[in-house]
């Protein structure tokens, strides 16, 4: 039984999934907080890379070419495993930078870094009791602290802070606290710093690379995620615009027991979306969550321009409901992330043109978002409008015969879990060097087609079978465009 903050106890447990079983394990039995000790970790790990670098270019000299992409491939992996592993160490916005990294590193990293710090997404220790006990009693106090009885052992572990169970001894009202690991505002532009050091010392980087931008918004949405109050306004939102929908459940936002570094809310239970429970349910049960998950994105862009943008699988779950009206629990608003119409109406643009095979506005589009440019050949041009048209083949009437028939069930559904749609499309690009074009595409992008990305991989989970069209058409005609 885990040590209680209080003698009372606490409410029974869900079945603690596995990550969390993991997190529990792997707890650090200490904090590197301070700048110093920081910068001296990263300093080290900076020396050693530029080491391995010179040792791995001097016996490149005798491979021979095949010889060489291998060695390339080893030690492109071999460099971001030791960084992604100091990074997990060290926590704190220099993590959450990481993080961030293996998204906009899939435009100019080597595949084999991407991969290595996509890890840190998931796999994320938790640190001992020691170290977040200190920052609740700062920033509650002891008579609100009073008022609760919390569970030491982590249910949840992030970049930034973990979240405990906990309980409210007036009422027995089930909470989850959410602290902020100490130190971490304020190692922000150090760590940012240093990490963008690191990362040309290691080489990860092409040549001649400038990432000093990348760093400069790095640096911006982590002192937007580290202010827990902007998290909770988010919350709050989605709570009221979602209230008369039964399809989700947004945990409420407890104000007493909330700072900028604390944030409390309702405990909302549920299961992950991997669950065997969920994977058993009936196809139409299935259905109606992988509609649910898809209308809430078509939503949250077209109709509020307020995105959630980490599909990440633990900040949803399913509540398996009796009467066959399951729900999905929203958590964890800290990555939403606001877009202008400026954004959202070329982007529409694009759809329309992709949807409609009109290369012309889709060009207009991208070009209106900065993602293309008048000087780009016009062969790029055309492959970009192709691949675009591809991309939103889930969109398209079943009648015009651009989806493939394999993926298509009797009633003329899309069959999302047996789709192969993202390794096709990644060849497309591939195959037409658009990477070469296509370097760093804006922000809003790569955070938009984050979530994008995360909506199709959830409904080939629920292997849904469902069409699309008509949600994005009813999402995007009120537009005008």
């Amino acid at each position: 039984m885990a040590k209680k903050h209080s003698g009372d106890r606490m409410p029974p447990h869900d079945p603690p999934h596995d990550k969390e079983q993991q997190q529990a394990r792997r707890a650090l039995d200490r904090l590197k907080t301070g700048s110093l000790e920081r910068n001296i970790a990263l300093t080290k790990l900076g020396f050693g890379a530029g080491s391995s670098i010179v040792a791995h270019s001097i016996r490149n000299i005798f491979r021979g070419e095949i010889d060489r992409d291998s060695a390339n491939h080893d030690f492109y992996k071999r460099q971001a495993q030791v960084l992604a592993d100091e990074l997990g160490q060290l926590k704190g916005s220099v993590m959450k930078a990481g993080q961030m990294l293996s998204l906009y590193g899939q435009y100019f990293l080597p595949a084999e870094a991407v991969e290595v710090l996509a890890t840190l997404q998931d796999d994320t220790p938790a640190v001992g009791w020691k170290y977040v006990a200190p920052v609740l009693d700062r920033e509650l106090g002891a008579d609100r602290l009073g008022e609760l009885e919390i569970d030491t052992q982590p249910i949840a572990a992030a970049s930034l802070g973990q979240a405990h169970r906990a309980r409210r001894k007036s009422d027995g009202l089930e909470l989850v606290i959410k602290v902020q690991y100490p130190g971490v505002a304020d190692a922000i532009d150090s760590d940012i710093r240093t990490l963008s050091r690191l990362l040309v010392m290691s080489r990860l980087t092409p040549k001649g690379f400038d990432i000093t931008p990348i760093f400069a918004e790095l640096r911006e949405m982590l002192y937007q995620e580290v202010d827990y109050g902007i998290e909770r306004r988010f919350t709050e939102d989605f709570a009221r615009r979602l209230a008369g929908d039964d399809r989700y459940v947004v945990p409420q936002v407890l104000e007493r027991y909330s700072t900028a570094r604390i944030l409390t809310t309702s405990y909302e239970s549920g299961v992950s979306a991997r669950h065997a429970s969920v994977g058993a349910l009936p196809q139409e049960r299935r259905d109606r969550l992988g509609s649910a998950f898809l209308d809430l994105f078509l939503t949250e862009f077209f109709g509020w321009g307020m995105v959630q943008t980490d599909p990440h699988f633990g900040n949803y779950r399913i509540r398996i409901e009796a009467d066959g009206q399951d729900r999905i629990v929203l958590l964890d608003f800290g990555a939403t992330r606001r877009f202008e119409r400026r954004f959202v109406d070329p982007y529409t643009r694009i759809l329309r043109g992709a949807l409609d095979r009109e290369p012309g506005r889709i060009e207009r589009g991208a070009m209106q978002i900065g993602l293309m440019q008048e000087g780009f050949p016009r062969n790029v041009h055309e492959a970009f409008a192709a691949m675009c048209e591809t991309i939103v083949e889930p969109f398209t009437d079943p009648a015009e015969g651009r989806v493939p028939a394999r993926l298509l069930t009797p009633a003329q559904t899309y069959r999302w879990g047996a789709s192969d749609l993202p390794m096709r499309v990644t060849q497309l690009g591939a195959r037409n060097a658009l990477s070469r074009y296509f370097r760093v595409p804006p922000r809003e992008i790569v955070f938009l087609h984050r979530r994008l990305a995360g909506v199709f991989v959830m409904l080939a989970q629920l292997q849904a079978q469902i069409a699309a069209r008509g949600p994005l058409l009813r999402a995007i005609d009120g537009l005008g465009l």
